[in-house]
């Protein structure tokens, strides 16, 4: 069989998949999604070369996200098809395979079936039947859709670089949704070859789990830790509270912004990764982090954690005080937990309660809060 070149698209956001990081980035059973990917292909005898397009702003992540990987970064364009122009551009072998860098189960039997498809076809791509029944809402109501015919294309697509190049010199600049349809829109031949669902997309934030499943996740090892923070309250004209700030004339006192459920959650996470505590990586004789806005220290705390190996399962925040009132803007807060730990919105939880006016929280004095980190370790 023929050398190939792997071109991996990774320049979009990922917003879909409701993470801080654009998908492909975050860890999934212990390696960023992207990495899953490069390696299936590096791991390949016939690949030659691995070319990934990643967005303008992504280069350095990219890098730190393939360390130790010998691949070729290029800018990616505004669309899937300009991102896999500016990949083929750069490949030098016959034969190109192109890849979404959200799909982690890559084969070599996969690829090896593409391979062979493509000795006598200018393009081929694996595909899957449609099992679920189809419909189509309309303004006259819901109508099937026979599903006869109908198929799910995956990637690796793969084709000849030179069929591949003439079809983007047809296009003439359009946008197409895959590489298949670019290659069918100039009229040249193209294979179906038996798709693969471990091959699925990473999409949504519950593929996550699917695809920690899949790649090992449920057999990790899970890791916990908690954590407890109190601040002094005095006259002021707010508070910052897991990440959000509530208007009211109180202030918490602290050399930060004495955000009491972020410092708790901070040192629950540190302790998950035996990283020490708060204070040890953020001391308060620090001039650098006098008013910081806490959401840096649970963000480095949740860079130690992915660099331990751990990938986040869970968040538990309590919040002890007689005043604010917390369930005004509890959802606020359990979003911007969400956003900065990486965790769907299900998995974040805040709670508030009291003392019955016992103790420094009982009388005013302060608020305190505990909490606890569930990951898995890979």
């Amino acid at each position: 069989m023929t050398p190939f070149s792997a071109c991996i698209v990774a320049a979009g956001s990922g917003t879909r998949a409701g993470r801080s990081l654009p998908k492909q980035f975050e860890r999934v059973a212990g390696k960023p999604l992207l990495r899953w990917s490069v390696e299936a292909f590096a791991s390949h005898p016939l690949c030659r070369e691995i070319i990934i397009a990643v967005a303008e702003g992504h280069i350095e992540m990219a890098r730190q996200a393939l360390e130790g990987l010998d691949v070729i970064l290029v800018e990616g364009g505004a669309s899937r098809t300009r991102s896999v122009k500016a990949c083929i551009e750069k490949a030098s072998q016959p034969l190109v395979f192109i890849h979404d860098a959200a799909r982690p189960g890559l084969s070599p039997a996969l690829i090896d079936r593409l391979l062979h498809a493509l000795e006598d076809t200018s393009g081929a791509a694996p595909a899957l039947p449609v099992a679920d029944a189809l419909a189509r809402e309309t303004e006259a109501g819901v109508e099937a859709v026979s599903r006869d015919g109908l198929m799910r294309v995956q990637t690796p697509q793969a084709f000849h670089l030179a069929a591949l190049s003439w079809a983007f010199d047809e296009a003439r600049g359009a946008d197409y949704p895959d590489e298949i349809s670019l290659v069918r829109a100039a009229e040249l031949q193209v294979k179906l070859v038996e798709g693969d669902e471990t091959v699925f997309k990473v999409t949504y934030p519950d593929d996550f789990a699917r695809a920690e499943t899949q790649l090992g996740g449920p057999s990790g090892l899970p890791v916990m830790g908690t954590g407890f923070d109190v601040h002094r309250l005095t006259a002021g004209d707010g508070v910052h509270l897991c990440g959000v700030f509530v208007p009211c004339d109180l202030a918490l006192v602290g050399h930060s912004d004495a955000d009491v459920g972020l410092h708790a959650l901070t040192d629950a996470i540190l302790g998950a990764a035996g990283a020490g505590d708060i204070g040890q990586h953020f001391p308060p004789s620090d001039e650098r982090w006098r008013g910081a806005d806490s959401a840096q220290f649970l963000t480095h705390a949740m860079q130690l954690a992915r660099e331990a190996g751990i990938s986040p399962a869970h968040a538990d925040i309590t919040l002890i005080c007689e005043r604010p009132k917390i369930g005004p803007v509890r959802d606020a807060m359990r979003a911007r937990v969400a956003e900065l730990t990486g965790l769907p919105l299900a998995r974040v939880n805040i709670k508030a309660t009291t003392t019955e006016k016992l103790g420094f929280t009982g009388r005013g004095e302060g608020i305190a809060a505990q909490a606890a980190f569930t990951g898995v370790l890979r």
